[in-house]
């Protein structure tokens, strides 16, 4: 249970860039989510992410390697955080949602291969399935922190036009 956890259904065993993978799985989960409250889709996502840190801890251990590549329920649960903004945003649709989501996905594949900052520092000082998750919960609020002036200046167009 936990490796299928960990492996976001399987996804992690793709061939190549599992991490993209389990980014777009993030990406393809988002949108029947974001019809949910805030507060739900917060709750969905916190519950994700205790999870994913369960399940990753327990399959580095059957890996037998530290934030083995096949773990990609960190990606998901990062690709949630970073899309984020757009639950606040009344007016998005069409063409502007897709562009959001698309960058959504953009800057937090940046931000978690990249690792600036407080993504480096959380890889550094946490170990185990905390580990896993927390870089990407990194990655993903700063791509939410680059979202969401993008997002709002889309939902305000829209909205005046």
């Amino acid at each position: 249970m936990a490796r299928l956890l960990a492996t976001a259904g399987g996804v992690g065993y793709a061939p190549i860039a599992p991490g993209t993978f389990g980014s777009a799985l993030g990406v393809a989960l988002f949108v029947p989510l974001s019809g949910l409250h805030p507060l739900l889709f917060a709750l969905t996502t916190a519950t994700l992410l205790a999870l994913g840190t369960w399940a990753a801890d327990r399959a580095e251990h059957g890996f037998g390697q530290k934030d083995d590549g096949r773990i990609v329920i960190d990606e998901v649960v990062g690709q949630l955080i970073a899309l984020a903004p757009l639950l606040f945003c009344a007016n998005l649709a069409g063409s502007y949602w897709c562009a959001l989501l698309g960058a959504g996905f953009l800057l937090f594949r940046l931000f978690d291969i990249w690792k600036p900052g407080p993504v480096a520092w959380a890889e550094r000082h946490f170990r185990a399935g905390a580990g896993v998750m927390l870089d990407d919960v990194a990655a993903g609020a700063l791509a939410a922190l680059v979202l969401t002036p993008l997002a709002v200046f889309c939902d305000a167009r829209i909205a005046n036009s």
